[in-house]
């Protein structure tokens, strides 16, 4: 299997709009950060988008994909769900809805806010999605193995997700003991990361991630929703421990 990072940034993306700041003033592509969101190529070929923010149509574009199969959502807030109408050409090619795979109240928030993708008479050109309520682990196409990890976000609960020993967490502010029991001795630890020392409500900074890297012990970690404050990409990496990497915008990692 195959997982490529469609975005590594946090909700404003970098660089921000109007800021100067050096590291949105940077040219190395690296430092240019989508929105968080990541694609999951099957054994069979067959494709799982994780997370559908505003930058999605520039991401299929940039990246040349042409294919979704399924969306799995981790929660709510805009920066990853606000692009699922950009779903519409994936959807008319299919000819069929598009299955999306999320918790109960995300499936209430989405109906909130795309309420014509699941009208009986829909306009021509709506979208229609497949809502599918994540409880357990489940299988995809009768080969992908997801299992939920239930995550802290400030003071609401999200979803991590586990594929094999690769597990994809974003927007993590707290993990229970529960829960790090699935995430001990990974291959690959995907996991938020916002900053360096500065401590926030909602989100993991950077000794919070160490910390947890040295609780679970993965062989490799990457650091993901990173916003401009945590540094250039070529300093931070050079800072981290051996198996911590900054994730960037395109890199792949087979697993």
């Amino acid at each position: 299997m195959l997982l490529k990072f469609l975005g590594t940034g946090t909700s404003q993306g970098i660089p921000v709009i109007g800021s100067h700041h050096p590291v949105c003033l940077s040219t190395n592509q690296k430092d240019k950060r989508l929105r968080t969101s990541a694609l999951v190529t099957s054994d069979s070929g067959k494709k799982i988008l994780i997370d559908c923010g505003p930058d999605f149509r520039q991401q299929m574009l940039t990246n040349i994909e042409e294919q979704i199969d399924a969306v799995l959502i981790t929660h709510e807030h805009n920066d990853h769900i606000i692009g699922l109408d950009d779903l519409r050409p994936l959807i008319f090619k299919n000819k069929s809805s598009m299955p999306i795979y999320c918790n109960s109240r995300v499936a209430v928030e989405i109906k909130d806010r795309f309420p014509y993708a699941f009208s009986e008479q829909k306009y021509p050109g709506a979208p229609s999605f497949d809502l599918y309520e994540i409880e357990k682990e489940f299988k995809l196409f009768e080969e992908v193995e997801v299992q939920p990890i239930d995550i802290i976000h400030s003071e609401i609960n999200i979803l991590g997700f586990k594929f094999k020993d690769l597990a994809y967490i974003t927007d993590a502010s707290k993990i229970d003991d529960k829960e790090k029991e699935k995430l001990k001795n990974l291959d690959f630890f995907i996991i938020n990361c916002l900053r360096k020392t500065e401590p926030h409500h909602s989100h993991f900074i950077l000794p919070q991630v160490l910390a947890l890297v040295d609780e679970l012990k993965p062989k490799k970690t990457y650091l993901i929703h990173i916003s401009h404050h945590l540094g250039f990409h070529d300093e931070v990496e050079n800072e981290l421990p051996e198996n911590v990497h900054l994730a960037f915008d395109g890199l792949e990692i087979e697993f």
